[in-house]
């Protein structure tokens, strides 16, 4: 009874998601014609996380581009083919995830048309953004409705995002390696918000 017991309780903490290999964040690789990108996905988004490695996985990014950009605003990509026909995910907005520099989230629909806020299955986008002065963050909740924490306050205010799109848009990740590909990207020439030149993609799960 005894050796069952520890058993079972060596099985409980190997195979718990706070130990072992199941709390290890994935890592996905962007390669670009502008460098590469590292992003991980959060696992506390685990829908998203997991759509995300399976789109990869099935190679559905590759040859695809980052077709809108919008300098110190973001990035967009994962427009693919049948991606318009594919069904969306629900709403994963966690608190302590939010729009900071380097951030990773799905684009969606309109709030109009999508009131749930369920996310595109294919697009995302890298958020750029920009500083805001401390006082100003609050205002900009009262605005959209957002309560920010004192973290989130002090990330805007010294290191940047786009505090206006929490809440309302899933965050699910973040880049690790190659913000400086994002900036270059970011600042690419543009018509409208389409880049100038085509911004190719290839990804892989690499951890």
């Amino acid at each position: 009874m005894l050796k069952s017991f520890i058993s079972a309780v060596v099985s409980l903490v190997l195979f718990s998601p706070v130990f072992g290999q199941s709390s290890k964040e994935p890592v996905v690789q962007i390669s670009t014609n502008y460098g590469v990108i590292k992003v991980k996905l959060y696992n506390e988004t685990p829908i998203h996380r997991d759509n995300f490695i399976k789109m990869v996985k099935a190679e559905k990014y590759d040859k695809s581009d980052f077709h809108r950009v919008i300098n110190t605003f973001m990035i967009q990509g994962g427009e693919i083919e049948g991606g318009a026909s594919m069904k969306t995910l629900p709403a994963e907005i966690v608190a302590g995830k939010y729009h900071k520099r380097g951030a990773l989230a799905a684009a969606r629909e309109d709030e109009l048309v999508n009131p749930e806020k369920q996310s595109s299955p294919s697009e995302f986008y890298i958020v750029v953004g920009r500083t805001y002065p401390y006082e100003l963050i609050d205002k900009i909740g009262d605005r959209t409705g957002y309560k920010f924490s004192e973290e989130q306050k002090q990330v805007y205010s010294t290191k940047g995002g786009t505090p206006h799109l929490d809440g309302g848009y899933t965050v699910f990740g973040e880049v690790i390696e190659g913000m400086d590909v994002v900036d270059k990207i970011a600042s690419s020439p543009v018509n409208g918000e389409t880049p100038l030149e085509m911004i190719t993609m290839k990804m892989k799960v690499v951890e």
